[in-house]
């Protein structure tokens, strides 16, 4: 399968039975996908006449209780960043997914890591975090899409998939272990018509200040115990290597290569990969930066997971970046270049 394939799958297998979205580059075979397999399970699908629409759309199926997803890439999804507010201001659960393209603005159709700060700093207004998960194969889309819709329940939070272009048409073999799920949690909040109980109500419009201050200090609760319970990363030798490689998604894979040449070169370059963006994986970095020589993290962007990096390592480790932008990917060879200079500024062999 495709990354958008996978995604579209999971969708199915976790329950989704509501999608909207509008087309852009490079997720329109997951619109497609999504197009066929809805009709077939019975589900519904929408191609909206543009983003507003299917974030708005998919903000009325999810408060009505339905599993309700749609996806974007890059421009399409700052569009959809006012609903998504929304979504997280009425504790609405949603599946998001952004196959990352070239930016800024309409940018090109090549792969990029470039919307790491507005997936993770919430991209619209207000005091509001997203969980944000980012698969590194077609196998972990296909897990890491069927979970999010579990997270997004559990937490009544929009989660978003952060993938990229290269993730989003590449193909490779995947084991479909996942049954289709048929029993849901009970959500008593949804708007279903007043069935013999006492009405509810779900709305972002707080005009009292001190009510709109106990919503905000009620989300950053939920937000803690997402981050206490939810992160998750991949570590390869992280505290006994001197130099540590940090990258997510597509990029990592590249890294994973890099650390395996290393390795058999006689360095001791190790790696970890966040997977959960959000919350990040703060204490491993946290750890390995007081055992390492450098960290070195690397990304699809001109750097902005950095910032990130440096606030977990929070001490004397040096933390270097290293990047390509705008749809360039970097390359095995560039990267390993950066590991040895590193390497030789430390004297370490």
């Amino acid at each position: 399968m495709s990354g958008n394939e996978a995604a579209g799958e999971a969708a199915i297998l976790a329950g989704c039975t509501f999608y909207a979205g509008y087309p852009i580059t490079p997720q329109n075979e997951l619109t497609a996908y999504m197009a066929k397999r809805m009709n077939e399970v019975g589900g519904t699908f929408i191609q909206s006449e543009s983003e507003l629409a299917a974030i708005n759309m998919v903000f009325g199926a999810s408060v009505a209780g339905a599993r309700a997803m749609t996806s974007s890439s890059s421009p399409g999804i700052s569009l959809k960043q006012e609903g998504i507010s929304y979504l997280s201001a009425c504790e609405l659960p949603a599946v998001i997914v952004n196959m990352v393209r070239g930016g800024p603005g309409l940018g090109n159709i090549a792969p990029a890591q470039s919307d790491y700060f507005q997936a993770t700093r919430g991209g619209g207004h207000g005091d509001y975090r997203n969980i944000v998960l980012a698969p590194a194969s077609v196998g972990e889309m296909l897990e890491l899409t069927y979970k999010a819709f579990d997270l997004a329940d559990k937490y009544r939070t929009p989660v978003i998939i952060l993938g990229d272009g290269i993730l989003a048409q590449m193909m490779e073999s995947v084991e479909l272990k996942l049954s289709r799920k048929s029993k849901f949690p009970k959500k008593s909040w949804a708007l279903t018509g007043c069935k013999g109980r006492s009405p509810n109500m779900i709305r972002s419009l707080i005009l009292n200040p001190r009510n709109m201050e106990n919503l905000n200090i009620k989300l950053d609760n939920k937000y803690k115990v997402i981050k206490k319970n939810e992160t998750r990363y991949e570590a390869i030798y992280p505290h006994t290597s001197k130099v540590v490689l940090v990258a997510y998604g597509s990029t990592s894979r590249i890294c994973r290569e890099v650390v395996r040449r290393a390795r058999e070169d006689g360095h001791k370059v190790g790696m970890i990969r966040p997977i959960t963006l959000y919350p990040f994986p703060e204490e491993v970095i946290r750890n390995a930066a007081k055992k390492s020589e450098a960290i070195l993290t690397v990304e699809m962007s001109m750097g902005q997971m950095v910032e990130d990096v440096r606030l977990a390592a929070a001490g004397p480790c040096k933390v270097s970046f290293y990047g390509r932008s705008g749809g360039m990917v970097p390359t095995e060879r560039a990267i390993y270049s950066q590991v040895k200079k590193l390497l030789n500024r430390k004297g370490v062999r």
